[in-house]
């Protein structure tokens, strides 16, 4: 018999108290095992019962004789909890899709990009547009598309009297190098330190693997950026995340950034040597980190003078020819 603690038993063990909880009063196996074979799982009345015995067990469901089982507080935590860990395989499973998208060349400069959204007020716009301006001014690539209110096919919904600011997110990279043969796998989102305008170290890392939110969007929720300080005094942190690839393909990866970056889809890229951390952030064996960074920092930038932002990091893919620069 297999382990309860077996991961095919797990599933099943929540996919019965999603069940359970969808019901009003007691529940029976034979409910119980109709309700799972419409969702494609072959479990008959014997089969439902012994797992109902483990959910006893555990606290999960309650026993009323013939009348079934009800689920506890403590079954309800569990598929919360269980709802979480189908969020991280969700988040991760769009930034893919979102890569396999894009179709950008940065030498024609054309083609579909991956976009942030991110939402101000619309009495905020014209400060906003005046930081970025300045940004680009600067160095700094600034190509956004202006979103009004109630017009947008985004997925991202615009209420009134807000704007939305289109951005180019920095995993567009990882479409370039995967379009040229090169998977790239999406690690870490971090706060990149900078010293004298050379990228330093991270120093602070959160693993898209592991988390529900992006971690972007968690940096920027922090306030902690200083990339006006990085323009004005080329010391400070802004926000970046690091891939890694084959480290046979180094080589061909660097010349890639070179265009990316030229094409200004970022502003700064590192790549890392084979077996090496980059900048502070570890990498696998056989691997080689690319530091880029994000698309977000202008965002992050308004956000320092005080403008409230609300950013949805990796939202949808536009094409390049609907953005503009500042």
């Amino acid at each position: 018999m297999a382990s309860s603690d077996d991961p095919q038993i797990q599933r099943k063990l929540i996919e019965i108290l999603r069940v359970i909880n969808a019901h009003e009063g007691a529940v029976g196996a034979r409910i119980i095992s109709d309700s799972l074979k419409e969702q494609g799982y072959s479990l008959g009345e014997r089969g439902v019962r012994y797992h109902l015995r483990i959910l006893d067990e555990r606290g999960l469901t309650e026993g009323h004789g013939y009348a079934g089982r009800t689920i506890t507080e403590r079954g309800r935590r569990e598929i919360e909890e269980a709802l979480v860990h189908d969020r991280i395989g969700f988040m991760h499973a769009q930034i893919e899709e979102m890569i396999y998208q894009t179709d950008f060349d940065p030498i024609s400069k054309s083609g579909t990009v991956i976009a942030n959204i991110t939402r101000i007020k619309k009495e905020d716009l014209d400060d906003a547009l005046g930081i970025m301006r300045y940004l680009a001014e600067h160095g700094m690539n600034c190509r956004i598309k202006v979103i009004e209110e109630g017009v947008s096919n985004t997925g991202v919904p615009i209420p009134k009297d807000y704007v939305g600011i289109a951005t180019i997110c920095s995993m567009t990279c990882d479409g370039i190098l995967l379009k040229h043969g090169i998977p790239a796998n999406i690690r870490y989102g971090g706060m990149l330190r900078f010293n004298k305008n050379q990228a330093s170290h991270y120093t602070d890392l959160i693993a898209y693997a592991g988390t529900t939110i992006d971690p972007l969007k968690i940096f920027i929720s922090w306030k902690t950026t200083s990339v006006l300080d990085i323009v004005e005094s080329g010391k400070g942190l802004l926000l970046a995340n690091i891939r890694a690839v084959p480290d046979l393909s180094r080589d061909e990866a660097s010349k890639i950034l070179d265009s990316v970056v030229e094409a200004g889809i970022t502003d700064y890229a590192t790549i890392g040597d084979p077996h090496s951390p980059v900048l502070g952030a570890p990498v696998a064996a056989g691997m080689i980190g690319i530091s880029v960074s994000a698309g977000l920092n202008s965002i992050a930038a308004i956000q320092e003078v005080g403008i409230e932002v609300a950013v949805e990091p990796v939202a949808t893919v536009m094409d390049y020819s609907e953005f503009e620069s500042v």
